[in-house]
C-alpha cells in the first residue's frame, strides 16, 4: 500500500525536478535519469517511460527544447534537453507553489500531532 502513495507523491514533483536539473545544464535523457537518482540518493529512480512523457510534455508546452549532438568519434548522437525562458519562469512559479504546499502540509500534520 505505501508504495501506490509513494508514487502518487513522486508523480506530482517530477516535472519540477526535471525543470531544476535543466537549469543547472543541458542533459540526455539516461543522464538526468542517473543525475535524478544520485542527487536523491536513490528515492528518485526514474524510468525511461517515465522521464519521456515528462519530457515531450515540457516540450510541448516550451518549457525545454531539445536537440540532437552530432556523432563524434564512435559515440552516438544523443538528444540534449535544455530549458528555454518559459520553462525558467515555469520553474520559479512552480518552486512557490511546492514551497506552500510544504508549508500547508506540514501545518496540517503538525496540527494533528499535538491533539
Amino acid at each position: 500500500m505505501n508504495e501506490r502513495y509513494e508514487r502518487q507523491l513522486k508523480k506530482g514533483i517530477l516535472e519540477i525536478l526535471v525543470l531544476q536539473l535543466l537549469s543547472k545544464e543541458k542533459m540526455y535523457g539516461y543522464q538526468m535519469i542517473l543525475c535524478m537518482k544520485e542527487k536523491s540518493h536513490g528515492m528518485f529512480e526514474m524510468k525511461e517511460g517515465t522521464l519521456y512523457p515528462i519530457l515531450y510534455r515540457l516540450e510541448e508546452d516550451e518549457c525545454v527544447q531539445s536537440q540532437w549532438s552530432p556523432p563524434q568519434n564512435k559515440e552516438v548522437s544523443r538528444k540534449y534537453y535544455c530549458i528555454t525562458e518559459k520553462g525558467l519562469t515555469q520553474l520559479d512559479v512552480l518552486k512557490k507553489l511546492w514551497k506552500r504546499y510544504v508549508d500547508v502540509v506540514d501545518e496540517i500534520l503538525e496540527e494533528n500531532e499535538y491533539e
